[in-house]
């Protein structure tokens, strides 16, 4: 049994997103986790995943997965909050590895956060329609209010990589001016793609609110799960590899300010769709 652990400790970590916003969850699991080797997938020839419905968001989330499953990965972490809002049972009844979605992990940092039972919760259509971060709270600790608000603009600026300056400072009033008023103490960042928006997100609600970043929140959660299970993988410096199913020049160019300059090479593949 310890010889079959130590074995599966050394495969790969797969990962998924719709496109470069869970380089961010990527980014954490190099700093928290720098021995783990990674197999990373963005789906950007169908992005976004936000306005799309469950059924088509659900069909793309086992794709992926099943992509990722030929590299013999032991975890698999689905870093999009539409896919984990809405995939996750047809994941988890036909992938044969443990899934870690974004969605508890970024409710329980929240709950644990709120001092006055009032959360925010910021995502795409897909993810505030499902309210599957309200149900994920609300299961914690039913005494807390969760007010939801979808800012679909938030991850074609991240993309782009207009992340700060009047432009996304509007528009992040015209999203977050209501969701303050409700007296929120804590806001959930209910989408990989909008830590790179977090300074200009925190200077419209003001420091008083505690923003959780589901990105750090669900590498916690791995690390946990990881070392439970006696899977940590102890190299010095793990591998990375990093695929999508369109414009990976593209990619290259804005994901290396998701990782601070990091060079990166994504490699494209094409899925069966």
């Amino acid at each position: 049994m310890e010889i079959l652990q130590q074995q599966i400790s050394k495969s790969p970590i797969g990962i998924f997103d719709s496109g470069v916003g869970g380089l961010t969850v990527v980014k954490e699991m190099l700093r928290q986790l720098p021995g783990e080797d990674i197999i990373y997938l963005g789906d950007t020839a169908r992005y976004p995943y936000g306005p799309r419905s469950a059924e088509i968001v659900r069909r793309f989330a086992l794709q992926n997965a099943r992509f990722l499953m030929g590299f013999g990965i032991k975890l698999l972490i689905v870093a999009c909050n539409t896919a984990s809002s809405v995939a996750m049972d047809v994941l988890k009844k036909w992938i044969s590895v443990p899934i870690i979605g974004v969605i508890e992990p970024g409710a329980k940092a929240a709950v644990q956060e709120t001092k006055n039972k009032k959360i925010g919760v910021i995502g795409t259509q897909g993810t505030i329609f499902s309210k599957s971060y309200n149900r994920a709270i609300e299961g914690i600790d039913n005494n807390i209010r969760v007010f939801g608000r979808a800012c679909p603009l938030f991850v074609p600026l991240a993309e782009e990589g207009y992340i700060d300056g009047d432009v996304p400072e509007r528009i992040a009033q015209h999203y977050l001016t209501g969701i303050v008023q409700n007296g929120i103490d804590t806001l959930v960042l209910g989408c990989t793609h909008y830590p790179l928006l977090k300074k200009t997100i925190q200077k419209v609600v003001g420091d008083n609110i505690h923003i959780i970043d589901s990105a750090s929140s669900v590498i916690f959660d791995v690390k946990n799960f990881l070392a439970r299970a006696k899977l940590l993988n102890n190299s010095k410096k793990g591998d990375m590899k990093i695929f999508v199913t369109d414009a990976p020049e593209r990619f290259e160019m804005v994901g290396e300010k998701f990782l601070d300059g990091e060079k990166i090479d994504a490699v494209k593949v094409e899925l069966d769709f």
